[in-house]
């Protein structure tokens, strides 16, 4: 048992108990505590790479971000500043670079820095890059101490497991995933009818729903008051997605059945979903918005020119890579903004 992989595992899973859901399978490859790839991420910066990653401008305007955000909150004197997923550190590294200078040493003293991270490899690489901040860290966001809060989130949410339904006829069914004749994993049908997706239109054949957005919801007013979170990430502003199940390994489009835990698995966010769940329990909602012009409306371009005008000798290379994040035909579209938000606080700045 020792010697088998997440595969093994998964494929006995599935002959001992029949098989699984698309959103289990997305779990256990994902997010199994032994095996899965967020817990051993072996590839990144290889398999994707983020926008902190492209531009250091991207962190650098979440940390601006955080600071106006702050002060919404009425500067209270210590609040969680939160990350979720922070991969190698990169994005809350360049947030508090600039966060610190324009926050002054009230904010430096106020920022309880709270990483959500359960890997302990990437811990070890997200303590060594911001040792100077004294992280603090959770398994889970659940676990993030109660208090005032500030959240932020870079392509977070399209790692939730979603259920995917599909139209049978004139019968919606949840897809599956079994094992073909040889034994290996394949995509299919569940037997039983499923009862019809939520938003589900007549023409629509597949539709996926992600299931971790209540928990997300739950935790952030349970924990948190008042609070601001800002989750960036990719997918369609106000339609349901479809079948948009993807996997990469080494930067290439791979079948999501092939390598779980050994490659990256991500869906489409279905950004309209979780402003209804987020607006019904009581929240308020901004966004989504284009991640391009979220940037822009944060100063952007004033950054580049500060950035270009400093390093001369980098200045194609900087400017290339700050397009990158707003360009619409890049990540400027693709990619959107939305903020979750206590009640009766005033607008949060880029949107």
């Amino acid at each position: 048992m020792a010697d088998m992989t997440l595969k093994d595992r998964i494929i006995r899973l599935i002959e001992t108990d029949g098989p699984i859901p698309v959103s289990t399978y997305m779990q256990l490859a994902l997010h199994d505590t032994a095996q899965g790839y967020y817990a051993t991420r072996p590839g990144l910066g290889t398999d994707f790479i983020t926008a902190p990653e492209v531009s250091q401008i991207f962190g650098e305007l979440l940390g601006l971000w955080a600071v106006h955000e702050w002060k919404a909150l009425g500067e209270p004197g210590t609040f969680q500043l939160v990350e979720i997923g922070p991969g190698r550190g990169t994005l809350m590294a360049d947030a508090l670079r600039l966060a610190y200078v324009a926050g002054g040493r009230k904010f430096a003293d106020a920022a309880q820095l709270r990483l959500v991270e359960p890997s302990p490899e990437l811990r070890k690489v997200q303590t060594e890059r911001l040792k100077d901040y004294e992280p603090a860290f959770s398994d889970t966001l659940s676990e993030v101490p109660a208090g005032p809060m500030i959240l932020l989130a870079n392509e977070y949410l399209d790692c939730l497991p979603a259920r995917q339904f599909r139209k049978d006829g004139g019968t919606w069914r949840e897809c599956v995933i079994g094992l073909d004749d040889d034994g290996n994993l394949a995509f299919g049908l569940a037997a039983d009818e499923a009862r019809a997706p939520e938003r589900s239109a007549d023409t629509a054949q597949c539709v996926e729903v992600q299931t971790g957005f209540d928990l997300l919801i739950a935790d952030l007013v349970t924990r948190a008051d008042p609070f601001r979170a800002l989750f960036l990430d990719y997918g369609p502003a106000d339609a349901t997605p479809g079948d948009s199940l993807r996997a990469f390994k080494l930067g290439e489009q791979v079948s999501p059945l092939a390598f779980p835990g050994d490659a990256d698995l991500t869906v489409d966010v279905d950004f309209g979903r979780l402003k209804r769940l987020a607006t019904k329990i009581g929240l308020d909602v901004t966004g989504p918005t284009p991640q391009g012009m979220f940037l822009m409306g944060l100063g952007a371009q004033a950054r580049l020119n500060q950035l270009v005008e400093a390093n001369p000798d980098h200045a194609e290379a900087i400017y290339n890579n700050a397009q990158r994040l707003i360009d619409p035909k890049d990540m400027g579209s693709r990619f959107k903004a939305i903020c979750l938000s206590s009640k009766a606080l005033p607008h949060p700045a880029g949107f």
